[in-house]
């Protein structure tokens, strides 16, 4: 379900996303035009990717906190909700067991 979110959240904003090759093409393009140097180049696509990968992981953590926040508002079972609960029965069953064996 998180993963739905974000993909569809990452494909509705995807555009501010560039890749590194699409940066690079950026470069490329800068450089042949002769509006910047291949070191300013080079710093300018660390630069960018370096943006990217920090708004990328700044969207991930709200889009996580706010997905969790809506699956306690809605009482939804997670995952770690089940193994838990299953744990819990597991126990139960052993301590039974044990039980009926005395």
């Amino acid at each position: 379900m998180k993963e739905l979110l974000k993909n569809v959240v990452y494909t509705g904003i995807g555009a501010a996303f560039l890749t590194k090759e699409k940066i690079e093409e950026l470069k490329d393009d800068f450089v042949k035009q002769g509006k910047i140097g291949q070191d300013e180049g080079k710093r300018f696509v660390d630069e960018m990717v370096q943006k990217t990968d920090s708004i990328k992981e700044s969207l991930d953590l709200k889009i996580n906190t706010i997905v969790e926040a809506r699956i306690k508002q809605l009482n939804i079972v997670t995952t770690d909700d089940f193994a838990e609960l299953r744990r819990q029965v597991e126990e139960l069953q052993i301590a039974l067991n044990k039980n009926m064996e005395e």
